[in-house]
């Protein structure tokens, strides 16, 4: 199996390797997938150079991506009105970009050579640079991060205490000392024995709760109105659409609390509060019912928009959204990006971030932590409002993606925060996935896909700190940036000696 040299079979099996990781997640769901692929690709590794590492690092990455991504043609295709050839160009585009980065994996693997250290070495530059991706580059993109795709398996012990990239590291290292045992004969069963202690310890912190009840149930109701995302804006579907989400939510004022989905009102604050949304509020107060709604707001300076949430009934307030989506909420690499994307008459919004410092949103008198559609993926961020918030709100709208897989790996992503903070999450979409999920990650409830639905459900709200809500991604990696460091130093002092 080592014996790979430069062979072009390897190549290829790069490529396959790449699918089979992305076959680990949703909605497919082969967990074990993601330590084959990861396998194959550090085998196809061994002995080469670093280009040619390099560009078995980018067959993997086009393998990934071009799978875990294709819902990026519809978004561009049938909801931002490009033409075939164009879609398909930046699509493709798009996944080159992102397949750079297990490519800089290969090549620098192959730049650390010595035949132990690199042991550690490789998942520590995978989970590094995993890190640069989802946090640093373009607003970050942490989409098929290997954590995710190991909610269900023993794994999943270790992401409250470590969280998505501590769980991917130690993923990472699975594959990589896989690698090493078929390679190291006369150490496989120490091999065997270290992967079997990561995997054991991960179930056996499974059966630790970290967080603890702060009070009695509440009953919500998460309003998902399925409206197509051709047809959401259009003037003539304005009325109907608030009629619509009313409609819904007065079947329901039993509920403490009711969520409607990210940009439910297809217009501004301005435009719809008195209104519509202020009557709105006092039939809810009356009802002592809390509505969690999502809007866009106006912002006093000329062009500054922002995706926002508002809660209406007892309590009031207002998150405006801080992560945006690059590409498609705000335009990076101006004015190449505007330019480009004008050329191909590519119309995209253009929000304005509503800042880090907060104050978190009440309803049922508890504080919350408020996520908009792309935020989720943010572990960082789901943190940040804690020890405070009781329950995580996360409203989103996945109607520009159809009825592709990315719907599914949204909702996994979601999940996760929930196990990061010990907090149920309330997850209230458009045309899916709209779910209730608990603090440990499983889904409790979940409406179908594109069907005009009410789901109702209760959840407890939550107090305590998890470890990884004390320590967040920054320590982790932090640590793996000096273990890495500590490596290569080590490295350079033995082969100075020999």
């Amino acid at each position: 199996m080592m014996q790979n040299s430069n062979s072009i079979y390897w190549d290829f099996l790069a490529l396959i390797a790449g699918v089979l990781f992305t076959l680990a997640f949703a909605p497919f769901d082969y967990a074990c997938l993601a330590v084959v692929g990861l396998t194959i690709l550090y085998a196809s590794w061994q002995h080469i150079t670093p280009n040619r590492a390099l560009l078995r690092g980018y067959w993997f990455g086009l393998g990934a991506f071009g799978l875990g991504v294709s819902w990026v043609y519809i978004s561009i295709h049938d909801y931002g009105h490009a033409g075939i050839a164009s879609a398909s160009l930046l699509t493709a585009l798009f996944v080159g970009f992102w397949a750079l980065f297990p490519a800089l994996t290969g090549w620098l693997s192959a730049k650390l050579k010595h035949p132990y250290s690199c042991v550690i070495t490789l998942p520590l530059l995978w989970t590094l640079i995993d890190y640069f991706r989802g946090v640093m580059v373009l607003n970050g993109f942490p989409w098929l991060l290997g954590a995710y795709s190991q909610l269900e398996s023993p794994l999943a012990g270790y992401i409250p205490v470590i969280g998505a990239y501590g769980t991917g590291f130690l993923l990472a290292l699975t594959a990589s000392v896989i690698v090493f045992m078929i390679r190291a004969k006369n150490r496989r069963l120490l091999s065997a024995a270290v992967v079997a202690v990561i995997w054991i310890a991960g179930g056996l912190l499974q059966t630790v709760t970290w967080t603890e009840k702060a009070g009695e149930p509440i009953r919500v109701s998460l309003v998902q109105g399925s409206i197509t995302q051709d047809k959401k804006w259009l003037p003539e579907n304005r009325l109907n659409t608030l009629l619509l989400y009313k409609k819904l939510t007065e079947a329901h004022w039993d509920s403490d609390v009711i969520i409607w989905p990210e940009t439910a009102i297809p217009a501004f604050l301005s435009e719809v509060y008195e209104p519509f949304l202020l009557p709105l509020s006092e039939t809810a107060k009356q009802h002592n019912t809390d509505l969690i709604i999502s809007v866009p707001i106006e912002g006093k300076a000329e062009g500054e928009i922002y995706n926002g949430v508002i809660t209406l009934g007892k309590d009031t307030g207002m998150y405006r959204k801080n992560h945006l989506l690059p590409f498609g909420e705000y335009l990076p690499w101006q004015p190449v990006s505007g330019f480009v994307l004008n050329a191909l008459n590519i119309n995209l919004g253009n929000f304005t971030p509503g800042g880090v410092e907060q104050p978190l949103l009440k309803a049922a008198s508890y504080p919350f932590i408020t996520s908009i559609c792309y935020e989720d993926a943010f572990g960082d961020a789901a943190i940040s409002g804690l020890p405070d918030a009781a329950f995580l709100v996360n409203v989103t709208n996945d109607g520009w993606f159809g009825n592709s897989i990315e719907p599914h790996q949204h909702l996994q992503i979601a999940r996760m925060r929930a196990i990061e903070t010990g907090r149920f999450l309330l997850r209230a979409t458009n045309t899916g996935a709209t779910a209730f999920v608990g603090p440990d990650g499983k889904i409790i409830k979940q409406a179908p896909l594109f069907k005009a639905t009410v789901l109702t459900g209760s959840i407890t709200p939550m107090r305590g700190m998890t470890p990884y809500a004390r320590l967040g991604d920054k320590a982790v990696i932090d640590v793996l940036a000096l273990l890495l460091i500590g490596l290569i130093i080590y490295d350079r002092r033995g082969s100075f000696r020999r």
